[in-house]
């Protein structure tokens, strides 16, 4: 597939206030994108589409360059202290993403240039919990590698962090565009991670995204560029035949990695869960789709500010992270599982 190239930009006047605004407004201008102005995201307005539905289909290959305003990160759990507000929004298509949710009628695409401020914040959280390491995860709200190719900013967010003595960078994609990011000044402190599936989930589930082998030539790349390698396996999915299905992705994954050094490997196991509302708008999205996302099937799981998550029911769920960490041992007996959830 190609790199993300945006329909139409929006840019907030106080973006061109920062290096990084100017710079994406020539760069925008230079490829005759349409460039519209907005005195806020809040205030996008008049999308091309005739319905709500060609609208979001606009809105996801629409960019807003702003400038982030809440320097508060939220927390990150579990895989990490906070998230390092670089982006919002995705260009991909995953029908299962809670972003469709988080994002709900705005799913454009929002960049931040005031990265000296945002990393001006991170140095301030790490310095409150040092000498301990303190872990910022990139990509909670967007998949930040399917955006950096234009912006930079993720590169610059590694080199960042890379200089510091007690930060960790995280991050996972699904997305191949990783060449300029290998030359980074990483110092080992940043942590590479590819979200990979069974064939029928990529398939059916994962549109507007790099295929798999896609994904597994570029994790050959960053792990030969030294960094840290990582899988992030979800939302691991109860389809027909599942056990022969992620048997396979494991089985790909282990001849793709061959002759590489995967004594710091991770993964992290993430089961399918939705909520109520999550449903509404996927089945408003993307009404074809065949993610099965009946309540009756399912265990209904307390979340955080009181909005629970339907996941699978406990045996059903064991049995999951049972084969997954089977398969994990057989394959990458070496590797590190971080968590099943």
């Amino acid at each position: 597939m190609k790199p993300f190239v945006p329909q139409l930009v929006y840019i907030e006047p106080r973006a061109l206030e920062y290096p990084l605004g100017r710079e994406l407004k020539e760069k925008f201008e230079k490829m005759n994108i349409e460039i519209r102005e907005t005195t806020s995201h809040n205030q996008v307005r008049g999308l091309p589409g005739e319905t709500e539905l060609q609208q979001y289909r606009v809105a996801k290959s629409t960019l807003v360059v702003g400038v982030r305003k809440t320097l508060k990160f939220d927390t990150s759990k579990p895989s990490a202290e906070y998230a390092i507000p670089l982006a919002t929004g995705c260009m991909g298509h995953c029908h299962y993403c809670y972003l469709q949710t988080t994002l709900g009628s705005k799913p454009y695409i929002r960049t931040y240039v005031n990265l000296g401020e945002i990393f001006e914040q991170a140095q301030k959280y790490m310095d409150e919990r040092a000498p301990e390491i303190t872990r910022f995860e990139a990509a909670c709200t967007s998949d930040i590698v399917g955006l950096d190719h234009l912006t930079h900013s993720l590169k610059k967010a590694i080199e960042f962090i890379g200089q510091t003595e007690y930060g960790r960078l995280r991050f996972v994609t699904k997305y191949h565009f990783v060449d300029h990011l290998l030359d980074a000044n990483h110092n080992g402190k940043t942590r590479f991670r590819f979200s990979v599936n069974s064939r029928y989930v990529i398939k059916n589930f994962e549109p507007g995204t790099s295929l798999f082998d896609e994904r597994l030539e570029a994790a050959r790349k960053v792990a030969n560029a030294g960094y840290p390698l990582g899988f992030i396996v979800a939302p691991i999915y109860m389809h027909d035949d599942w056990q022969e299905g992620y048997f396979e992705l494991f089985e790909r994954l282990s001849n793709s990695l061959q002759g590489l050094d995967l004594q710091n490997l991770t993964f992290e196991l993430i089961q399918h869960r939705f909520t109520k509302p999550a449903k509404k708008v996927i089945e408003k999205h993307y009404p074809k789709t065949k993610l099965e996302m009946d309540e009756e099937k399912r265990k209904y799981k307390w979340g955080r500010y009181g909005i629970g998550k339907y996941v699978y029911p406990t045996e059903e769920a064991q049995d999951l992270e049972t084969t997954m960490k089977k398969y994990i041992h057989q394959f990458f007996p070496e590797a590190e599982i971080q968590y099943f959830t």
